[in-house]
């Protein structure tokens, strides 16, 4: 059996696009003025073609349309894009098909062309129950908004998710703890909880570097947070599955397993990435961040990627390692030890499991709910020469 065929097949489609670039946000997204739709559409299609016939005869399992904000894509595109999809390869039966939307670009009549389209799944970004929070964080939409959006994309999709980040400016536990509250009673069957993280490069980054982003959690009180979510979310049968990803008994997200577990995946689109299983050997495939770069290489080149790049063994089992062990269900060490050519080490993992940070059954190895906080520190355990 392949690689590939452990974790699953999907396709990502970036649209890097955004009304406003948020202060926090260190994606692949860019404001522009005018959008020539008919343009893109074409790009997508032409790369969607020569990816089909790059992957050959693989069963696709899901597809999602990432951001930047798709929800700003024309339905027409989205329809084009997913009826060539499904003449260029098979579907699964389960076929998911998810697109983020912001509550600012969210029309009752959009949303029903999305799921005309074949669309089965919204992810949305609401980040916030609080409007001066919402403000801070440098959204365009209000609660009451976040909450209208929400409500037309529960009544249009049998999925829906949405984004919370937590450990903002001034936060303290007693409001995250009630927050959180409201969002499992508005819950469908996924949540996205994120801890605030300021990346260098972020509007928010360089105000921190001069002192200037006041109110941020300590690390105690983050940590806090963080577990305060595990318990809270359980108690709502809405465990963890991912560190930052919680979700009803069969409402994962398909796709992003399908990175999680180390399978392959396309990319489409300026900044996207992928991850193939061609020939015997795993490469790597990336693009132009520029949106107008990408756009101009597919229409000279044919393509809109960079040279591709075979991925050694060894890295492919720091990367498996490293993306398994963020979900509950952990790492198959028999996968690890035939990536890496060698065993974990399994005095160490010994150690872990009596020191209460990770669990072993049979091939298996997982983080507990006191380990998956400091997952780095058990991988640098794991992979000490």
């Amino acid at each position: 059996m392949q690689d590939w065929q452990n974790g699953g097949f999907g396709l990502y489609i970036h649209w890097p696009f955004c009304q406003s670039k948020c202060p926090y946000c260190d994606f692949n997204s860019h404001v522009a003025a005018h959008i020539d739709q008919r343009a893109w559409a074409t790009a997508y299609l032409s790369e969607i073609d020569r990816i089909a016939l790059t992957t050959g005869d693989r069963l696709l399992n899901t597809v999602f349309f990432g951001g930047g904000t798709p929800s700003l894509m024309d339905p027409e595109t989205v329809a084009a894009l997913l009826e060539r999809i499904r003449a260029r390869w098979t579907t699964a039966n389960d076929f998911e098909v998810t697109l983020e939307a912001n509550p600012s670009s969210v029309e009752a009549g959009r949303f029903r062309a999305y799921a005309s389209a074949g669309v089965n799944r919204i992810s949305m970004g609401i980040q916030a129950l609080n409007d001066a929070d919402l403000k801070r964080l440098g959204r365009l939409h209000s609660v009451a908004e976040g909450r209208a959006a929400f409500d037309i994309a529960r009544a249009t999709f049998d999925r829906v998710s949405f984004d919370l980040i937590y450990a903002r400016q001034f936060q303290t536990l007693a409001q995250w703890r009630e927050e959180l509250s409201q969002a499992l009673s508005m819950a469908v069957d996924h949540l996205s909880l994120y801890q605030l993280t300021i990346e260098s490069g972020t509007a928010f980054g360089a105000r921190h570097a001069q002192g200037g982003l006041k109110g941020l959690p300590d690390d105690e009180i983050s940590a806090d947070m963080y577990m305060i979510t595990q318990e809270i979310c359980d108690a709502h049968n809405m465990p963890a599955y991912e560190i930052s990803n919680h979700a009803r008994d069969g409402a994962q997200s398909r796709h992003n397993l399908i990175y999680w577990r180390y399978g392959d995946y396309a990319g489409i689109g300026p900044g996207a990435h992928g991850r193939l299983t061609m020939h015997n050997a795993r490469i790597a495939t990336q693009t132009p961040l520029q949106p107008q770069t990408w756009l101009d290489q597919v229409n000279t080149a044919g393509h809109g990627e960079s040279p591709h790049q075979t991925i050694p063994r060894d890295e492919q089992a720091l990367e498996y390692l490293m993306m398994s062990l963020r979900l509950t269900e952990g790492a198959d060490v028999k996968r690890y030890q035939t990536l890496a050519g060698q065993p974990l080490p399994v005095n160490r993992i010994e150690s872990l499991v009596a020191d209460g940070f990770m669990t072993k059954s049979g091939d298996r190895i997982a983080a507990t709910a006191t380990g998956r906080p400091i997952l780095n520190a058990l991988l640098r355990e794991l992979l000490i020469q």
